[in-house]
C-alpha cells in the first residue's frame, strides 16, 4: 500500500533533500529504539508522510536529534526526527499495524516463501508482535488502530466478491490512510486541519493502490493473483483517469491546510505524486492515456475458465531506508 513517494535530490533541492531524510531515518530508528531492530524492516517511504504532515503543522511537537554514523547514509551523522516526538511515533504505529495486516495476508495465500510451513510459522509470530506493538503505540497517541486492522480485513472480504467497480477496492485503503493523516491534526493540535487532512488522505490512498495494481498487473495475470484492475475490467486509461482526479483534489486538499511549515508538504504530496503517476504510466507506454494495445498483460499459462483470482490485498515492497538514486 506505501511507497510511491521516492523523491532524489535532483528534485529536492537546498534543504528539503535533508528535511526529507530526517523523516526517514527519524521513522527507521524510532522503529528501532520503540521496537527492535527487526521493526526497521516496515521503514517505508510512505509511512514518513505522517510525521512530515504533523511536522508542517507543529514543529514543536517533532523534535530533531543527531543520530549516530550508519551505513546507509556513507557512516555519516545525521539530523533526524526524534522517537520522542509523535508524529515519528505515529508513522511508527500505522507501518507496523499494516505491515503486520500485510505478512497475514501473504501467510493466508500462501503467496511465494510463505507457502513454507517454516516461513508461514515465523512470518505469524512476527506479524502478532508488531500488531500488538503497533496497537499499543497507537493507543498511547489517542489513535485507535482497529480503522487500520478493520480495512486489511474488509479488503479482503472485498476482493472475494464480484461486480465491483475499481473505487469499490480501493475503499479500504483509502478509509486507512485518511484516517492516519487526519490523526496529525489532532496530534499538533490543528483541529481545523482534520478535514482536509482526512480528504487528503482519501486521494492519495487510492493513487497508492492504483498505481501498485498496476505495476502489478502482469505478475498478477501470470500468477493467477488477484488483481484490482484486472478483478474489475479496469483499462490503464480509466485507471490514469482515476489517478488524475485524485491529484485534482490532494492538490485541494493540501491548499486548504494552514501549516507553519508547507514546503517540504507540498513538494512531496504535490509534486513528487504527480511524479509517480506520470512514471508508472509511462512505464506501460502510457502517455496520457493513449496506446492501449496489449491490456490487460497476457498470461502465457492462463488458469481454467471462471476461476477466481485468489484474494490478495496487493504486494509487500519494503523500502530501502538510505537514500534513493
Amino acid at each position: 500500500m506505501f511507497g510511491i513517494v521516492r523523491p532524489c535530490r535532483h528534485r529536492l533541492r537546498g534543504p528539503l533533500f535533508g528535511e526529507w531524510m530526517a523523516h526517514l531515518c527519524g521513522l527507521c530508528l524510532t522503529l528501532r529504539d520503540l521496537h527492535g531492530q527487526n521493526a526497521r524492516l516496515v521503514t517505508n517511504y510512505d509511512g514518513l508522510l505522517v510525521s512530515v504532515l504533523t511536522e508542517a503543522q507543529n514543529p514543536e511537537v517533532t523534535p530533531h536529534r543527531t543520530a549516530g554514523p550508519c551505513a546507509l547514509r556513507g557512516f555519516r551523522r545525521a539530523d533526524v526526527l526524534d522517537a520522542a516526538g509523535s508524529g515519528a511515533r505515529l508513522a511508527a504505529a500505522v507501518s507496523m499495524v499494516l505491515a503486520a495486516g500485510k505478512i497475514r495476508d501473504h501467510v493466508a495465500d500462501r503467496d511465494g516463501v510463505y507457502a513454507r510451513r517454516l516461513v508461514a510459522s515465523g512470518a505469524g509470530i512476527a506479524a502478532s508482535r508488531w500488531q500488538l506493538a503497533g496497537e499499543q503505540a497507537g493507543s498511547a497517541l489517542g489513535f485507535d488502530t482497529a480503522v487500520l486492522t478493520g480495512a486489511v480485513s474488509r479488503q479482503a472480504e472485498i476482493e472475494r466478491s464480484a461486480g465491483l467497480a475499481l473505487l469499490d477496492v480501493t475503499e479500504p485503503t483509502e478509509t486507512a490512510v485518511s484516517a492516519a493523516f487526519a490523526h496529525t491534526a489532532v496530534l499538533a493540535g490543528q483541529p481545523g486541519n482534520a478535514g482536509p487532512l482526512a480528504d487528503a488522505g482519501r486521494q492519495f490512498g487510492r493513487i497508492a493502490h492504483v498505481l501498485d495494481a498496476v505495476e502489478d498487473a502482469a505478475d498478477d495475470r501470470e500468477s493467477g493473483c488477484y488483481n484490482p484492475l484486472l478483478a474489475t475490467s479496469t483499462t490503464p486509461a480509466r485507471a490514469r483517469e482515476h489517478c488524475a482526479q485524485a491529484i485534482d483534489g490532494l492538490r485541494t486538499s493540501i491548499s486548504a491546510l494552514e501549516l507553519a511549515r508547507p514546503t517540504l508538504v507540498e513538494s512531496l504530496l504535490v509534486r513528487e505524486v504527480g511524479v509517480a503517476v506520470d512514471k508508472v504510466f509511462a512505464e506501460l507506454g502510457l502517455n496520457g492515456i493513449a496506446g492501449l494495445g496489449g491490456w490487460p498483460p497476457q498470461s502465457s499459462r492462463p488458469g481454467p475458465a471462471g476461476k477466481r483470482w485468489p484474494v490478495r490485498a496487493g504486494r509487500a515492497r519494503p523500502a530501502p531506508v538510505g537514500p534513493p538514486g
